[in-house]
């Protein structure tokens, strides 16, 4: 039992969340090294944090998700692990079968989070919606952007509205007030420099070079913010694991008191989302990325930020 309690502290330390051990979890030994642990029973899910050998692990329960082969052993079957905040797939555990013996199947999932409404943002964010129609008429773009993200989960959407309604007040054609560059703020994320412009136009197959207005066009605004989140720029598994800190510097703007601001939101909107107070929140960014990575590529940045799931890593 003090095994139990020490092993659960220490997952406690090393994530700057609560995680919570069952009593009845069953103790079972991975067999890989650099083993994913991941959001979701799934092989597309977020990758939470990496096992790098063989350890012991407790098992709260299982689900059915992506098969996978492991020499002679095919599994459908993942575990989760509630002190590593994630899925392990029971190919890689050591067990006779393809399900682990003992241990209970996991709850049925909820549905996903539904599409965000305007009493939503206002409820989350109050004041700061200056605008309510302006925010209304662009609220299907940007709900239409969010399922294309796979920003679908309370923690992904929390991260990346409260993101938005500090960049843009969830104003779709915003400008930077004051910003009279060619390439200056536009749009829901603010989008900004030519270096930016010119492969998010690519993207979208608009040419935002010569067409800048463009950026906070109803018809690309929301794509835009899109794009960043998810092709500039890795966001969802720093929203997953609630690194809100890693979130911001993927942003681009220096550290300061914004950061602080925007991990409120970001509280305040989880605790709305899901109903109750929010967990811990890491705000804090790695030494390299407390400056300005605006112009970082996303190989750069996610060298510099240590993102999870790195070469080599299975599950």
């Amino acid at each position: 039992m003090l095994k139990r309690v020490l092993a659960s502290a220490l997952a406690v330390a090393t994530a700057s969340v609560v995680a919570t051990v069952p009593a009845y979890a069953v103790a079972f030994q991975t067999t890989a090294t650099n083993l994913n642990i991941r959001s979701d029973a799934y092989l597309s899910a977020s990758v939470v944090k990496v096992l790098a050998g063989p350890t012991s692990v407790e098992v709260d329960c299982q689900k059915a998700g992506d098969s996978v082969i492991v020499g002679s052993k095919t599994t459908t079957w993942w575990a989760h692990l509630p002190a590593h905040g994630g899925y392990a797939t029971v190919a890689y555990i050591d067990t006779p079968g393809t399900k682990l013996p003992g241990v209970p199947d996991c709850p049925q999932d909820p549905p996903q989070t539904s599409d965000v409404t305007l009493a939503d943002v206002q409820a989350m964010f109050g004041s700061r919606i200056a605008n309510p129609s302006l925010v209304q008429t662009g609220l299907p773009s940007l709900n239409k952007a969010m399922r294309d993200a796979q920003i679908n989960t309370v923690y992904r959407k929390a991260a990346f509205l409260a993101t938005l309604v500090h960049e843009s007040r969830l104003e779709y054609n915003i400008r930077e007030i004051g910003d009279t560059r060619v390439y200056g703020g536009r749009g829901y994320i603010q989008l900004t420099g030519d270096f930016n412009y010119r492969p998010a136009g690519q993207w979208l197959g608009v040419d935002l070079i010569n067409n800048p207005e463009l950026a906070r066009d109803i018809r690309y605004s929301a794509q835009i913010a899109r794009w960043y989140w998810t092709v500039a720029r890795n966001i969802n598994p720093y929203a997953d694991q609630l690194k809100m800190g890693r979130v911001n510097a993927a942003i681009g703007y220096p550290a300061g008191a914004e950061d602080g601001r925007r991990c409120a939101t970001f509280r305040t909107a989880i605790a709305y989302l899901s109903g109750q107070p929010a967990p811990a929140v890491d705000c804090s960014r790695t030494a390299k990325t407390s400056g300005d990575t605006s112009k970082l590529t996303r190989t750069e940045f996610d060298a510099l930020a240590k993102a999870p799931g790195a070469p080599g890593t299975v599950g």
